[in-house]
């Protein structure tokens, strides 16, 4: 029998949702969950909590961060193992998931504390010589924060972090695939010091989202996930604030001068890690076709080296998708893909939720695997003639959030730096990258507004101006 695990805040109703094992198939949780009946009591507690996050000061707001970032350090291994439970992830990425959760919420601490605002020069402009003044940043108030289940614990962070440093309220609706990183998360913020009322956590469907969503009192939506729901909720929201990270189909160029070990390497990484379960994850890479033959063997050759199996086991490269459904649903799409001309050069097999990293080479054009976001261990080879054929397939796609190059002319790094439509350009590496500090978005239908926490925490606050007009002259 599984434990319940109950969010703070709200009262909750008798209903309870099952969380699985992606591995196993096991229910190792169940949380309560509640409908769209419950909308006002979770706006009343909300508005609570911001009038309390609004009278914190910037270093109680920074010390609670600070605490439940050490806290959360000290209880590594714990946190990583609940990551494997949940979300399927190999233990190795799990650990690396927990660290990068820690520096998100270090981060978010310091933000409370530097970026305050800033001095206003009003006595450069004519006709203003006797003003001077400031801007502060102020909260917006009540966050809806809607997080997925591919980085349960980071991802969930990179939301309440910069939140709480700005001093708002977050109704937080964690994917009801991988609640439990997100609850333990906020509690550590309560046993931190973060006043209970602060953060409401809510497990249930799409209506109390979207009731969510809807209310006034709500004045920013912060949404990570796929673009059919980031357009409902854009629909739904009304005037406010929104800022989605609606997924990718990343472009990877390999031109004939790149070191070839390095981008197989990097390349094999970025395509599969969390079983591809990733925005960013390296989907189509593009060869030159001179070394087209090389790089595709290598390729292949090294991912059928993965080991794909227990996310528990040390040994273990790959583990399983987020379900079984999703699995077949790839393996579905894979053999779609092939009936169109598509050759399959491995993979394309299921155990349970376990799918065997994919590699495709000829997908037609207008093959889903080539126009959409996969989110799954499926990666395109395609060559290409010239560094203009190479831009040029790279952004054909509508959804970019990151690209990559390798090369070892700096002329062309740099021409593809400024060229490629994406959000980062990652120069000798493979998209799969990011640093929590740096601005993390999409160019095109690939997100709207940025993360990463300095530009989080922008985002989740309001500039507000004081002036103050010198009526008469300083004495000297």
């Amino acid at each position: 029998m599984s434990d319940t695990v109950v969010p703070p805040g709200i009262e909750l109703g008798t209903d309870t949702a099952p969380v699985h094992n992606p591995y196993t198939g096991e229910i190792i949780a169940s949380v309560p969950t509640v409908d769209a009946s419950a909308v006002g009591s979770i706006l009343q507690q909300a508005r609570c909590g911001r009038r309390t996050a609004a009278a914190l000061s910037r270093a109680s707001r920074a010390a609670v961060l600070e605490r439940a970032a050490h806290l959360i350090e000290r209880r590594a291994e714990s946190f990583a193992q609940l990551i494997v439970s949940e979300a399927g992830k190999t233990i190795t990425q799990a650990r690396k998931e927990v660290a990068r959760a820690v520096n998100t919420l270090s981060l978010s601490a310091a933000e409370a504390r530097r970026n305050a605002g800033e001095v206003i020069p009003f006595d450069s402009y004519e006709g203003s010589e006797k003003r001077q003044g400031w801007f502060t940043r102020e909260p917006l108030g009540i966050i809806a924060a809607i997080t997925p289940f591919n980085d349960p614990l980071n991802l969930v962070a990179h939301k309440l972090g910069p939140a709480i440093a700005g001093g708002n309220a977050v109704i937080l609706k964690p994917s009801a695939l991988t609640p439990l990183s997100a609850l333990r998360l906020v509690d550590t913020l309560i046993e931190a010091g973060l006043p209970e009322e602060i953060v409401t956590v809510v497990n249930g469907n799409a209506d109390i989202g979207a009731a969510i969503v809807a209310a006034p009192d709500v004045r920013m939506v912060s949404f990570t996930g796929g673009f059919a729901t980031g357009e409902a909720i854009s629909h739904t929201a009304g005037l406010k604030k929104l800022a989605m990270d609606l997924g990718g189909n990343a472009p990877v160029i390999v031109m004939d001068d790149a070191d070839l070990d390095e981008a197989v390497s990097s390349c094999v990484s970025g395509a599969f890690w969390a079983a591809g379960q990733n925005c960013i994850g390296t989907q189509r890479i593009l060869i030159a076709r001179e070394v087209y033959e090389r790089f595709r063997d290598a390729f292949v050759a090294r991912t059928e080296l993965l080991r794909v199996g227990d996310p528990l086991d040390e040994r273990t490269d790959v583990g399983p998708m987020i379900t079984q459904e999703a699995a077949a649903a790839t393996r579905a799409r894979v053999d779609t893909a092939v009936a169109e001309g598509a050759v399959l050069l491995c993979g394309n097999h299921t155990t349970g939720a376990l799918y065997a990293p994919t590699v495709l080479e000829d997908v037609p054009a207008t093959c889903s695997i080539w126009q959409e976001e996969v989110f799954a261990p499926v990666v395109v080879l395609e060559s290409f003639t010239s560094f203009e054929d190479a831009i040029e397939q790279a952004n054909a796609i509508d959804y970019s959030l990151h690209a990559g190059i390798f090369t070892s002319r700096l002329d062309r790094a740099l021409n593809a730096a400024r060229l490629l439509e994406a959000g980062g350009v990652m120069i000798n590496d493979s998209s799969d990258y990011r640093f929590d500090a740096m601005p993390f978005g999409g160019f095109k239908y690939g997100s709207m507004g940025r993360e990463g926490v300095r530009f989080a925490f922008e985002e989740m606050t309001q500039p507000k101006v004081v002036c103050v007009n010198h009526i008469t002259d300083v004495v000297q």
